[in-house]
C-alpha cells in the first residue's frame, strides 16, 4: 500500500510539526515555571521535550521567542477566563469581581507554573520585560473598561480609571509575586477577598 506523500504512520508533517511545536512549548513552560528548578535554556527545553535543537530553530526563532509565547498564552488564557466569568456571573458589582478574580487565582493555584513564568519569572529577564509590561497595561485597560461597565455613572471618567486600574493591576502583581515566592502568608481565598476589596473601594467614585 503506497503511502501518501508527506505522511509518515498516517499523520502529515503539518500535524508533526505541530505536535513538537506543542511539546515544546508544554516542556518550556515545565523547565520554566519549575520551583527551584534549573535555569531555562534552550537545551534544557529540548531535553525535556525528547527533541532536538535542530526541532527547536523548526518552531522559534531564538530562546526568547519561546518564552514570549508561553507568557502570551497564560496571559491569553487568563484574559479568556476572566471575562467570561464576569460575563456569566450574576448578582452586584462586588460579586462579579470577586468571581472574576477568583478565576484568575484559580489559574494560579491550579497550576502554579504559570504564576511563576507570568508574574516572577517573566520579570527577571531583561529581554522580556517590555512585552510583559505591556501585557500588564493590557490587563489594567481591561481592568478599567470591566469597571465603567460595572460601576456606569459611578464609575471614574476615562483618565481617572485608567490610573486606579494601572495600581489595582500592580498591586495584584506585587501581591500574587509575594504569596508565589513564599514570602506572604494567605490563603488563595485571602487573596481573592484582598484583590477584591481594593477592586470595589478603588474603581469608583
Amino acid at each position: 500500500m503506497a503511502v501518501r506523500a508527506g505522511q509518515y504512520r498516517g499523520v502529515s508533517a503539518q500535524d508533526r510539526r505541530a505536535d513538537r511545536h506543542a511539546r515544546l512549548l508544554a516542556a518550556t513552560l515545565e523547565v520554566w515555571g519549575r520551583d527551584g528548578g534549573p535555569t531555562v535554556t534552550m537545551t534544557r527545553i529540548c531535553a525535556e521535550a525528547g527533541l532536538t535543537e535542530r526541532y527547536f530553530y523548526q518552531s522559534f526563532a531564538c530562546l526568547d521567542d519561546a518564552l514570549i509565547e508561553v507568557m502570551e498564552g497564560i496571559a491569553a488564557e487568563i484574559a479568556e477566563r476572566t471575562v467570561a466569568t464576569l460575563d456569566s456571573t450574576e448578582g452586584g458589582p462586588a460579586d462579579r469581581v470577586r468571581a472574576t478574580i477568583g478565576a484568575f487565582v484559580k489559574i494560579l493555584t491550579d497550576d502554579p507554573r504559570k504564576g511563576r513564568v507570568a508574574i516572577v519569572e517573566s520579570a527577571s529577564l531583561v529581554a522580556l520585560r517590555p512585552r510583559r509590561a505591556e501585557l500588564l497595561r493590557q490587563f489594567a485597560e481591561l481592568s478599567a473598561r470591566e469597571a465603567r461597565e460595572l460601576y456606569g455613572p459611578k464609575a471614574w471618567s476615562r483618565p481617572e480609571g485608567e490610573m486606579a486600574a494601572t495600581m489595582f493591576i500592580g498591586g495584584v502583581t506585587e501581591l500574587v509575586t509575594a504569596w508565589i515566592e513564599g514570602k506572604l502568608e494567605a490563603s488563595p481565598d485571602g487573596i481573592v477577598d484582598a484583590a477584591t476589596h481594593h477592586f470595589t473601594v478603588t474603581s469608583h467614585r
